[in-house]
């Protein structure tokens, strides 16, 4: 094995890592209820629970590397899961406390996870150059897209010896990472110029407010997104369980269709914008506008086969969405800003992922409510494309569409 692919082998651990966070544990959500005797409110707080501070450290995981060394953070932030996911594990036994002493566990595993996908892209920034650097940062995005389908999976397979086990898969792809990393990479400066933590937050500040016109609504869409995604996908395990009665490895297979979509259309949507940047643009208006369609016509076919099919053409519709963001945001800003930029949009999207079971998990006891509200959201989001548009060309914008569509 060469050593670019052995050391992204170990590096792409950290994102794989942050996608079982929640996607692994979204078809099993049920079954934890059952078993510490929650409310659906209480079970959507197990997931969110992760994401929010993953969401608030995020911004300033590449600050603190930066100071202590990419090595090291990521070990601090890889024991931080491990021990999480102990304390996750040990839930089960702690029948008057269970919930509280999970959400412990939870949080614990979220502040960890806000360093790895952030580090593993800075790492392997750190480490190769060139094509070698394109090459690994491409890897790294398969693992991202990997974990997205077989997380699911992994986890009904997994909650079929028991919920709790679910939360040793944690600490066994975790201590491979850190001892691959420990083991076959040194300690090295980031060779940038340290600044203090006051500085940092006012550089955070001040980018946001002169960049706010045009990545607001980037940055809504993006967090809109996920929001949809984990708030549908939240739905899907109870809806499949309590309506069609299929749990356990079924359960999780099921939930490929969609996530299978929205990786395969992400792989493809990056490498078209590789060798044309130019269809960014028309790219999101294509991914929104699916969205809108889809969304539509599962208010008038709410069937569970129609119900499947339509997520998963909306779920490619997001794989249109987020790498021809990612172009955009990280196009629109110097170098010297990309990295603060990218942190803040790395927010928005861990904030849209932790809302998402919240806000659905109190929209499910009125599915067609529900799904109006999904449907309202989508236009919400062409409506933000539109603004995204005027605000970056102007009047020109609108002739563009008009020439278009018109």
């Amino acid at each position: 094995m060469s050593r670019l692919k052995k050391l992204t082998f170990f590096i792409g651990l950290l994102p794989f890592l942050m996608v079982l966070g929640n996607s692994m544990l979204i078809p099993i959500l049920p079954a934890i209820e059952r078993g510490l005797n929650l409310t659906a409110g209480q079970g959507s707080l197990v997931l969110s629970l992760f994401s929010f501070p993953a969401a608030i450290i995020i911004p300033f995981a590449g600050f603190l590397s930066d100071r202590y060394g990419r090595k090291r953070m990521i070990a601090i932030s890889l024991w931080l899961i491990i021990t999480g996911s102990v304390i996750c594990a040990a839930s089960a036994y702690f029948p008057g406390y269970g919930l509280q002493v999970l959400l412990a566990g939870r949080f614990i595993q979220g502040a960890g996870a806000a360093g790895t996908t952030p580090l593993a892209m800075a790492l392997a920034g750190d480490l190769f150059t060139g094509g070698e650097r394109a090459e690994s940062l491409g890897i790294l995005e398969v693992y991202n897209g990997v974990g997205k389908v077989a997380a699911p999976i992994i986890g009904a397979a997994a909650a079929m010896i028991s919920w709790g086990a679910v939360f040793w898969v944690f600490p066994v792809i975790g201590g491979l990472s850190y001892w691959g990393i420990r083991k076959n990479i040194k300690t090295h400066a980031s060779g940038k110029e340290l600044e203090s933590m006051k500085e940092y937050a006012g550089k955070l500040k001040s980018v946001f407010i002169r960049k706010a016109a045009i990545l607001i609504p980037l940055f809504l869409l993006g967090g809109i997104g996920l929001f949809l995604l984990f708030g549908l996908l939240y739905f899907l395990s109870y809806h499949i369980q309590d309506t069609y009665h299929i749990d356990g490895f079924f359960k999780g297979f099921s939930f490929m269709f969609p996530l299978g979509a929205l990786t395969l259309t992400s792989y493809w949507t990056g490498n078209e914008l590789k060798s044309n940047p130019d269809k960014k643009s028309p790219f999101l208006l294509l991914g929104t506008t699916v969205q809108f369609l889809m969304f539509g016509c599962i208010l008038l076919f709410p069937s569970f086969s129609a119900l499947l099919f339509f997520l998963t053409v909306a779920f490619s519709g997001l794989g249109f969405i987020l790498p021809s963001l990612n172009l955009i945001i990280t196009s629109s800003v110097d170098d010297g800003e990309r990295g603060l930029v990218v942190s803040l949009y790395g927010t928005a999207r861990f904030l849209g992922v932790a809302l998402g079971p919240i806000v659905y998990g109190a929209w499910i006891t009125s599915e067609h409510k529900m799904f109006l509200y999904t449907f309202l959201i989508s236009v919400l989001s062409i409506v933000l494309y539109a603004v995204f548009r005027f605000r970056n060309y102007g009047w020109s914008g609108w002739s563009w569409m008009r020439k278009r569509f018109i």
